[in-house]
Formats: structure tokens, sequence, C-alpha cells
């Protein structure tokens, strides 16, 4: 959010001190030649669940995941040395109470007594196709930052073609001229502080993401293979980020 509100205190105290109005940087033709457009153009390359899901998604940006490594390594260990304790039936109460569907999947999978390679496959399929969705949803706005800018050019090109048909009324250039490269304005400026930033920003949480429930699911297998907490833990501490 403060990146965003900087880069308007960029753009808006940037055509002030040029001289410019604020007034003149809107332009409601513009507005719908590039971002209209620019959603038109991106539903075309885009199967629509996917477009839906980016749009889902986008408040990551702003409110992530919640992520605990170091709290659920601690989890893991407990639930290890509860399975030691008591076997593997001991978690069906831990996978009952789990809110994370993912979690909950992975103790009721031990609770049954699945083989660890087994485990594994199950986990990783559901793993791998939940990072490729949410991945295209994160490609989404990098379509549209690839996209904008062009539309922008189309929006400035037309509106110099009404420029040229008023060529007759001089009063009427300065206007025109200027209100036709407001479109181009748009384009770059929404590629390069809105859509291209916000796409990043989704990769790099989808990454996160993805790491943190590999995370879970090697500890999770160890569990089922009936590993050493103490060597859990110790491995689970390599995904923990500095």
């Amino acid at each position: 959010m403060a990146g965003i509100l900087l880069g308007l205190v960029a753009i808006l105290g940037g055509a002030v001190a040029k001289g410019s109005s604020l007034s003149a940087l809107w332009n409601l033709a513009a507005f719908l030649i590039v971002v209209i457009g620019t959603l038109g153009a991106t539903l075309v390359q885009t199967r629509t669940p996917v477009f839906l899901h980016a749009f889902r998604i986008v408040s990551w940006v702003f409110l992530p995941p919640r992520l605990d490594p170091p709290s659920m390594i601690r989890r893991i260990v407990e639930w290890s040395n509860l399975s030691r304790r008591e076997g593997l039936l001991g978690l069906e109460d831990q996978s009952d109470s789990e809110t994370d569907p993912f979690v909950r999947k992975g103790l009721q999978l031990l609770v049954d007594g699945t083989e660890p390679l087994t485990l594994r496959q199950i986990l990783e399929a559901d793993l791998d196709n939940r990072e490729s969705f949410d991945m295209q949803g994160a490609r989404v706005f990098e379509s549209m930052g690839i996209y904008s800018p062009t539309l922008g050019i189309i929006g400035a090109v037309m509106g110099l073609m009404a420029v040229m048909q008023n060529l007759g009324d001089p009063s009427k250039l300065g206007h025109g001229i200027a209100a036709a490269f407001v479109a181009t304005i748009y384009g770059v400026g929404l590629a390069n502080l809105l859509f291209l930033p916000v796409s990043n920003k989704l990769k790099g949480i989808v990454q996160a993401r993805s790491n943190y429930q590999t995370m879970l699911l090697e500890g999770l297998i160890s569990i089922a293979e009936g590993e050493n907490p103490r060597h859990i833990e110790n491995k689970l501490n390599g995904f923990v980020q500095g």
C-alpha cells in the first residue's frame, strides 16, 4: 500500500510541479481505452477461472497469508512425539481440529496409515496443483502490465487522430494533444506502478507459501517414517530463512 501511495504522489506531485493541473490527468476516453482494453486483451488469453482467481488473491498484496515456520515446526515436533507415544491414531483429534485444509488432509492420511511414498505423492500433487493455479493468477497481472502500455499508445494515436480533424480550430489543438497523451500516461503508469509490481509480489507470496507447505509435507512424511523428533526438527529448520 505504501508503495502505491508513494507512486501516486510521485506522479501527481510531478504533474503539479511541471505546471499541469490534476484535472488534466483525467480523461474518460483514455481510461476506457486503456483499462477496459487491457482487461479485454487479458481475458482473451486467460481462462475465466484463472482470471477470477487472480482478483481473489490480489488481496494478498496487502494481507498475505500468515506463515509462521518456527511455530509450525514446533507443532510438527509435538505431533511426532504424540505419534511415538500413542501411535498415529493419536493424531486423529489434531486432524479434526485443524482449520488448514492441506494440514488436515496430511494428518488424516497419517491417521489412515498411508505409506510414506503414497503420502508424498498425494500431498505433492495437491501442492503442485495449488502452486500452479496461484502462479497463473499472478501472471494475469503480468499480462495486464504487458498490454496496458500498448493500449496507452493506441489511445494516444486515436486522440491525435481526433486532433487532426480539428486543425482548422487552433484553440483546440493544445488541449487535444494534451488529452491524447493522457492515455499513454495511464498505460505506462498502470503497468509500472500497479500491474507488474502486483504480479511480482504475488509470485513471491505464492513461492513462500509453497516452500512453507513443502516443509510441512517433509515433516508429515518424517512422522510417517517414524523418525526421531529431534532429527525432524533439525531437518525442518533448514527451511527457515534468516
